[in-house]
């Protein structure tokens, strides 16, 4: 099964943009995450149409935070990526109009439904900032070693 990697991937960008004065290109931002620039303005265009991010264009341009990580809620970077689908799991459409198909749909249907409130709930509960805040002391000795 494919999974989507996109929101850690975005959460480890925003957390590099704020650590950095300069912007950062698509080109470096690919590097860092193994991946093609375009991929990465694409996805990046969607942080930017939430107000998390900006761009400049030109020599010396990329990307920058324009909002405080303080500011941005888990919950808010994972609606900016389009609200990725959390499980494979599907409905079943074999025999639509048997009741007991219907019945098995609409338990997993409301399973799902629970499990994604629930995963939506506890993202707006952290902000991007929080994510590093347990680990600042061991990020600063880490970064002054390089």
């Amino acid at each position: 099964m494919r999974t989507d990697s996109r929101l850690p991937r975005v959460l480890h960008v925003l957390l590099h943009l704020d650590q950095t004065e300069d912007p950062v290109t698509s080109d470096q931002i690919g590097k860092m995450l193994n991946t093609n620039p375009s991929l990465v303005r694409r996805t990046m265009a969607g942080l930017r149409e939430a107000g998390f991010v900006g761009a400049t264009k030109g020599h010396g341009g990329g990307w920058v935070l324009a909002k405080s990580l303080d500011s941005i809620s888990l919950a808010e970077v994972y609606a900016a990526l389009g609200s990725p689908q959390l499980f494979a799991v599907g409905q079943s459409a074999d025999a639509p109009t048997c009741l007991l198909e219907q019945a098995a749909n609409r338990a997993t249907s409301a399973a799902l439904e629970a499990a994604r409130e629930t995963f939506q709930e506890k993202l707006g509960q952290v902000t991007v900032a929080d994510l590093v805040r347990p680990h600042a002391q061991e990020i600063r000795e880490h970064q002054e070693k390089l």
